[in-house]
């Protein structure tokens, strides 16, 4: 099976557990193993701790994908706080997935890999950390599949995190973006060289995955975004501008990512629904009691601001913020400037806070 070593930092550490994973849809995996980066120093205390949690394509390597969030008074501020990312449960990057070896059978699990949830990641994220000696986690902060983690630390962990910071993110997947995920899995599906799903090494769903990510990017911008930075202009003879760049960025995930990944992921953001076996979706929301601070981006058109804005309506302790930018779903990975104060605000908020009630 095609390794993504390579593009792993070697700054990476993995977490072992040789004990069997039971998800929470029942499925049995024999061992775990997450694949980590940390940031700064963990104070004697253990409670310095900022737990990144990250997005669809991501990896450990936050300071990669979120490079600008870095930084002294930023963000994530190494003098400060004990930064920690780990690559969830289901990916390519180092994280027990499809294209780990099964220990049952000898081979990469490939579609065999079970159905998993967001809980299962928060899951495995909290073996990491009893396995790093922590149990307090000062703020628990992510964007898209990683706001959808954030909100289920809250609900599975509310004794663990203390203060939560999901943006473009909902409490449960809608219908849009049910489909969204599902037409691009079909464009995969569609692939000759698929193979139900035992494609062979060095011969993924190319196309396929190209095509999945290059409908993605549609829903990751804005038309504002699309008509400002191409118009109708041509970047070669009769090939427009757009194209290319949708073109740019298949290839681009093709050259990095797996297609069996791609599946597991995006199926586990469709099960995303912080209501279900539980009380109720209004009721869990109720139930968080934790500091919240939303990030809701007004041009995105893949969880619009309506989605954030019922969160805050619902956790008692909650506020929303709003990024008015034109980029659309990616403007947490654009406006990093902004994004970044946001969150120090927050982090620095919730410290004066403490101080004073102590």
């Amino acid at each position: 099976m095609r390794a993504y070593t390579g593009m792993i930092s070697e700054k990476t550490a993995y977490f072992d557990s040789t004990e069997p994973f039971k998800t929470e849809l029942g499925a049995l995996l024999p061992s775990v193993r997450v694949a980590y980066r940390t940031w700064g120093k963990l104070n004697a205390r253990k409670d310095n701790v900022v737990l990144v949690c990250q997005a669809l394509t991501g990896s450990a390597d936050a300071d990669g994908w979120w490079e600008g969030m870095f930084s002294p008074g930023g963000a994530f501020d190494e003098s400060e706080d004990f930064i920690i990312c780990s690559n969830v449960l289901g990916s390519c990057y180092g994280t027990t997935g499809p294209t780990s070896l099964n220990p049952l059978t000898g081979r990469h699990y490939g579609p065999d890999f079970p159905l998993i949830t967001i809980r299962d990641m928060v899951e495995v994220q909290r073996l990491l950390l009893a396995g790093l000696g922590i149990d307090r986690v000062k703020l628990a902060v992510g964007a898209s599949l990683g706001g959808m983690q954030v909100l289920e630390w809250g609900a599975l962990y509310p004794d663990v995190v203390q203060a939560l910071m999901p943006m473009g993110a909902s409490g449960r997947h809608s219908a849009w973006c049910i489909a969204q995920s599902e037409a691009q899995r079909q464009a995969i599906y569609a692939d000759r060289d698929w193979n139900d799903g035992w494609y062979a090494d060095g011969h993924p769903p190319a196309k396929g995955l190209a095509a999945a990510r290059m409908m993605a990017m549609c829903t990751y911008r804005s038309f504002e975004n699309f008509q400002a930075r191409f118009g109708r202009e041509f970047h070669h003879g009769t090939t427009f501008k757009a194209e290319s760049y949708l073109h740019h960025q298949g290839r681009k995930l093709v050259e990095r990512f797996d297609a069996n990944t791609y599946i597991t992921l995006t199926k586990a953001m469709d099960m995303h629904d912080l209501g279900r076996g539980r009380a109720g979706y209004e009721e869990v929301l109720r139930s968080i009691q934790l500091p919240v601070e939303i990030l809701s981006i007004n041009s995105d058109i893949l969880y619009p601001k309506e989605e954030q804005e019922e969160l805050a309506r619902f956790i008692p302790k909650s506020s929303i913020l709003y990024l008015d930018e034109p980029y659309g779903h990616d403007a947490f990975l654009i406006d990093v400037e902004k994004v970044s104060r946001m969150v120090r605000e927050f982090l620095e908020g919730r410290a004066l806070s403490a101080h004073s009630a102590a």
